[in-house]
């Protein structure tokens, strides 16, 4: 009997609480950073962004934007092999782009002071971070990211 009683008072208070639940309003969940640009008044340049990402060292930030380019880097080519270069961003800023040429073609000719508009994902590192998942997933599980060079799409 006592045991009864327990278990009605634990079900009376689940049911009383989810009552109580269904009634307050809900608020979306926020995230730290718009990954999304909604209306023109709430644009937010992607050197702020990137800026506020690595000030506040967070990542997987799927995030457009361009910069120049500051250095060519040596093909990476342990594992997938990936063309790397450096931007400098409008604000300073500058990041490491890792694309995989396994997946998308290699941008031929890039040289430093060449203008690289970018679609991808966001890493923090202390150097700046890096911009990687620039080409189309095959297997449709991340967002399909892209880099334009002097009126060429590569992804």
């Amino acid at each position: 009997m006592k045991k009864n009683l327990i278990w009605a008072a634990v079900a009376a208070a689940v049911w009383f609480g989810y009552q109580y639940w269904q009634k307050q309003p809900q608020q979306p969940m926020q995230q730290p950073l718009p990954q999304a640009v909604q209306t023109e008044g709430q644009r937010q340049s992607a050197v702020q962004i990137l800026q506020t990402a690595y000030e506040q060292k967070q990542s997987n930030i799927q995030v457009e934007g361009s910069g120049v380019v500051v250095k060519t880097l040596p093909d990476d080519n342990k594992g997938s092999r990936h063309q790397r270069f450096i931007l400098k961003l409008a604000g300073g800023q500058t990041l490491l782009v890792a694309h995989n040429i396994d997946l998308a073609q290699k941008i031929k000719g890039l040289k430093k002071g060449d203008t690289v508009e970018f679609y991808g994902e966001y890493e923090w590192s202390q150097q700046g971070g890096v911009i990687h998942w620039t080409h189309h997933d095959p297997q449709g599980r991340h967002a399909d990211g892209w880099l334009k060079h002097n009126g060429v799409t590569y992804q």
